[in-house]
């Protein structure tokens, strides 16, 4: 994997957007600012940052996309249990994520569904 350095401020945001992100199961706008800030400060980020801000912004879409369709499965009881998998999906991801922040890395696939 690939080490670099960065300025604190950048790694600093990314942090904060897996923050809010985490927060956003308790404060649900968090996610909302998390994805636009992502949007907002990918294009003039290092690369390594950018994977984390693809990433960001894939985490987003596709757990509101699942949460959607887990809300329209909860009329069939399944949503409950499809909601909570999400939710720790999300989790997982945004733990992860961070870990490769701290250790300065890129993310290894930031488009992709897994972890």
């Amino acid at each position: 994997m690939n080490t670099v350095t960065t300025p604190q401020g950048d790694i600093s945001t990314v942090r904060l957007i897996y923050i809010l992100y985490l927060v956003s199961f308790i404060a649900g706008i968090t996610a909302i600012i998390g994805v636009v800030m992502a949007y907002v400060n990918k294009d003039d980020a290092e690369p390594w940052i950018q994977s984390h801000y693809q990433f960001l912004i894939n985490t987003f879409w596709k757990a509101l996309l699942l949460s959607l369709i887990s809300m329209a499965l909860m009329t069939i009881v399944i949503g409950f249990i499809t909601i909570f998998l999400v939710f720790l999906w999300v989790i997982i991801r945004c733990v992860k994520g961070l870990k490769y922040v701290d250790q300065r890395q890129v993310h290894p696939d930031p488009t992709g569904w897994g972890f």
